[in-house]
């Protein structure tokens, strides 16, 4: 039986120790994390900036954009500057109360951007199957109701993670193989029965994420039913090509999110720098690539995008 000291069972810090096989390479690793990691910024705050000073983008698509793009923020800022720290400086420790507080951002925000993916869902649903009541049934308003609902679940499903972490015993060890503090990373160095708090992980994930990508599913498919029904091949591309935007935001975000959280649970075969490598670009790629997206294929956008850069040239 193991036996250890109550007062050892909370390191005061742990150590973060990066990408297990790849220590070497950390160097080269960082610089497209950096360049992302910029992108980021600046592509979120321009977007932010763009919808907030023209007026003719305060539609429910581009107000769920910048809730969006707030959440992109804060999963890319609580998890890369520290990646980074730990890639050029070899600084690795982070304090427990550190640890905990980002597993609950990177967690929160993640589900809240699944939130705001559905929301666009609902838009694009409400714009394509009824379109004379769009501006009606979504007004700001609701919008804004959506958009609190949507933080208040990220908020309330997650908070509890940082406790059921906090409540553990890390006697064994306190270096954790990851970039950044994560749920699960951090249950499997516990030296505690974790059983209970893996199912409730579990069905936090089923009732958000597996929750909202079955929503997205049906609005799609209730979206699909509509254009089909369309008269010409002409009004059928046009109303599909409103939704190209989104779509290619959903395939960003849902498909290194899936792959990273099927590989934590039951991918036991899959080389953990392989997964962890799946887990970074998950927490960055989604950021660096919807203000691209949405800049590239919506002209209005676009057009702003061309102005902003140009006036700052000057």
């Amino acid at each position: 039986m193991l036996i250890y000291n109550k007062s050892d069972a909370h390191p005061s810090t742990f150590i973060l120790i990066g990408i297990p096989g790849l220590e070497a390479a950390h160097m080269w690793i960082s610089i497209p994390f950096c360049m992302g990691y910029i992108l980021a910024l600046v592509g979120n705050c321009s977007l932010l900036f763009i919808i907030k000073t023209d007026s003719s983008l305060h539609e429910p698509m581009y107000l769920f954009l910048c809730m969006l793009a707030m959440a992109d923020l804060v999963v890319c800022t609580t998890a890369v500057p520290k990646l980074l720290s730990l890639f050029w400086f070899n600084d690795g420790e982070i304090p427990f109360e550190a640890c905990l507080t980002q597993v609950f951002l990177i967690h929160s925000c993640s589900t809240m951007e699944s939130g705001f993916l559905v929301g666009m869902a609902f838009d694009r649903y409400v714009a394509i199957c009824n379109p004379l009541r769009h501006s009606a049934i979504l007004t700001h308003t609701v919008t804004g109701a959506m958009g609190l609902a949507i933080v208040f679940r990220g908020v309330a499903f997650l908070s509890l993670h940082p406790f059921l972490l906090r409540w553990l015993p890390y006697c064994e060890t306190n270096t954790i193989s990851h970039t950044y503090c994560e749920f699960m990373a951090l249950i499997k160095i516990a030296c505690a029965e974790t059983s209970i708090r893996r199912a409730y992980s579990l069905i936090v994930a089923f009732l958000t994420g597996g929750v909202d990508f079955i929503l997205i599913i049906c609005s799609y498919v209730l979206i699909l039913n509509t254009v089909f029904h369309l008269p010409s091949k002409d009004a059928r591309l046009k109303t599909l090509g409103t939704c190209g935007s989104h779509v290619c935001v959903i395939l960003v975000f849902y498909t290194p999110a899936f792959f990273s959280f099927l590989t934590h649970r039951f991918g036991h075969k899959v080389a953990p720098h392989v997964h962890i490598l799946v887990a970074n670009m998950y927490l960055l790629v989604p950021p660096m690539m919807d203000p691209i997206i949405y800049g590239v294929r919506t002209k209005k956008i676009r057009d702003r995008f061309i102005k902003l850069f140009s006036l700052q040239r000057i």
